[in-house]
């Protein structure tokens, strides 16, 4: 009884982020909002590009490139100042 005691203040002491931390703090990029504002940009360009005469398939692809390059940084800053504290399963033994 005595070890659980002493498990669960040393628990106590802990900071919040560091004791109940058991998950990477950013979700899958499916599960973000600003994937799916990516992708309806993204369609809506492509949409735009076809159907309007000024805008042409250049300055489309040009502008659905930004839009990645914005996401893609966007999603580094999110992720860099995280900590993973999963296991990676390509090192894992496999027993």
């Amino acid at each position: 009884m005595s070890t659980v005691e002493t498990t669960e203040r040393a628990r106590a002491r802990k900071p919040p982020s560091v004791a109940g931390r058991r998950s990477d703090e950013t979700k899958l990029s499916l599960k973000t909002t600003e994937f799916w504002a990516m992708a309806g940009l993204i369609a809506a360009i492509l949409i735009a590009s076809a159907v309007s005469d000024s805008l042409g398939d250049v300055r489309a692809w040009t502008l659905v490139a930004a839009v990645g390059i914005g996401y893609m940084i966007s999603r580094g800053l999110a992720k860099s100042g995280t900590k993973y504290v999963g296991e990676d399963p390509l090192t894992q033994d496999n027993r």
